[in-house]
């Protein structure tokens, strides 16, 4: 039987209806709501990562490290090298132009805190969470630092039994080569004095910051006790020792990972706290000599061997 036009008319639009409705709806499981907040694309934001690093070759490093690291464990990963100070690259994290830096904590701290006094590893980390931004957050820190240290030839921590800061109590008058700024900060002339006790320091001023003129100061006499930084690479091609620091004159300054809050994930976290549980500041030592030193070993390379060796990729 023929059913009347109108009712033919009715079946045939909603046959349409249904034929527009399941292709609309094939279409939206094919390609998804660019506005929705679907699995499959929090997923793809949460491993795609873009890597930072400040101006300098040893942060460099580190960020060819995390960036390796997390590549190994499933993550795209880009890198924007050599920013600049933390005055450029913390900004460049909030705009969402990065997503993880490698950092340390006490200058850290100091940059979102001018005033602030904790020394200590677990003091500065607790100060430096309650002080960053809304937005941006720091893993663990690894045991790894590169800050000022006081430093002497094999030979000087043989005569005298140096060990630690403390023993140079018992030296009687030396010559400490330092930027002109020891004066004045607090883990200088002042702080060996208030810290330690220590009061005969023949101050010699030298502007290189712990580069070839204190070097040279020091392997040559000049000065007995020289202010350079625990991962340059002089101190291992020279065999210099390293005094301790038992009192806690110099801040903190562990390497960190600083994240961007809406990148940060439980496996980001998990993969770049592995890392900070190995690295040490022999690694950064020893990896330093070779970026540095003769052999000019890429970044990249070196950050990969690093890895390699560690058990990480």
């Amino acid at each position: 039987m023929i059913a009347p036009k109108k009712g033919r008319v009715a079946a045939k639009v909603a046959a349409q209806v249904l034929i527009v409705g399941a292709a609309l709806a094939l279409s939206a499981c094919s390609s998804g709501d660019p506005l929705s907040n679907g699995a499959a694309s929090t997923s793809a934001d949460e491993t795609t990562v873009t890597v930072g690093s400040a101006a300098f070759s040893e942060n460099v490093i580190l960020a060819n490290i995390y960036g390796q690291a997390l590549e190994a464990n499933g993550f795209t990963v880009e890198y924007k090298l050599n920013i600049g100070a933390r005055e450029a690259y913390v900004p460049a994290l909030q705009a969402g132009e990065i997503d993880l830096i490698p950092d340390y904590s006490g200058n850290l701290l100091t940059h979102f805190e001018r005033d602030a006094t904790a020394n200590t590893a677990s003091d500065v980390l607790t100060a430096l969470q309650a002080a960053l931004p809304t937005g941006l957050e720091v893993l663990d820190p690894s045991m790894a630092e590169d800050k000022d240290s006081f430093v002497v030839t094999a030979e000087y921590a043989a005569k005298n039994q140096l060990k630690s800061i403390a023993d140079l109590k018992n030296v009687g008058t030396f010559a400490l080569g330092s930027s002109p700024e020891f004066l004045t900060r607090p883990q200088g002339l002042a702080g060996f004095e208030k810290v330690y006790g220590i009061t005969d320091i023949k101050f010699t001023a030298i502007s290189d910051n712990g580069g070839p003129a204190t070097l040279k100061a020091l392997l040559d006499n000049t000065i007995q006790v020289a202010d350079i930084y625990t991962t340059t690479p002089s101190i291992l091609a020279n065999k210099l020792v390293t005094l301790e620091d038992p009192k806690d004159l110099i801040a903190a300054q562990q390497v960190i990972p600083l994240v961007s809050a809406s990148k940060n994930s439980s496996k980001l976290t998990e993969v770049l706290n592995t890392v900070s549980a190995t690295l040490t500041t022999q690694d950064l030592l020893e990896l330093n000599t070779r970026v540095s030193g003769d052999s000019k070993t890429d970044p990249a390379e070196a950050a990969k061997d690093w890895l390699a060796t560690a058990k990480l990729l």
